[in-house]
């Protein structure tokens, strides 16, 4: 069954939901029906160019991101300003509109719900972080991070 604003899942993913500034949050959004749309590179290349986009991000900031064929992460900083909601929505749609134009298609690409987790002061970000972009690695994609193309960490 496809994942709506009113189904369950969705409302669940919402509850207890917090935006706090200057917060560090890990992210993770999957596409319309886990549809493998970043296979496509160019797709691929027209998303991930919005990861790091200021006028996307606003006074939030990427620390590391991985997208693979059918979800994303995210590492994101927020700023004092724009909460974490504002944040996601601007990211999914700015590369759901790249990358629809390059497939050639209209409509949602992303699935409306994301998880966020709000790191911890204990938590290692850097571990976070190569967690994040290691998922290649674990998906069986490439045999070293360095092939695959879509992922970027703020300390390589």
């Amino acid at each position: 069954m496809p994942y709506t604003k009113n189904s369950p899942g969705h409302r669940a993913l919402r509850k207890g939901r917090v935006s706090l500034p200057n917060q560090l949050y890990l992210i993770t959004t999957t596409t319309l029906n886990r549809q493998c749309f970043f296979n496509e590179f160019y797709a691929g290349c027209a998303a991930a160019r919005c990861f790091e986009n200021n006028d996307v991000l606003g006074d939030a900031r990427m620390l590391a991101w991985v997208l693979m064929p059918d979800h994303a992460h995210w590492l994101v900083g927020l700023g004092k300003q724009d909460h974490l909601g504002l944040v996601v929505n601007r990211l999914k749609s700015s590369s759901a509109r790249l990358a629809n134009r390059i497939l050639i298609r209209c409509g949602t690409l992303w699935e409306p719900g994301y998880h966020d987790h709000a790191l911890r002061a204990e938590e290692d970000v850097l571990n976070i972080a190569r967690y994040i972009i290691a998922n290649p690695l674990r998906a069986g994609l490439v045999q070293r991070i360095g092939d695959y193309p879509f992922w970027n960490a703020v300390w390589v």
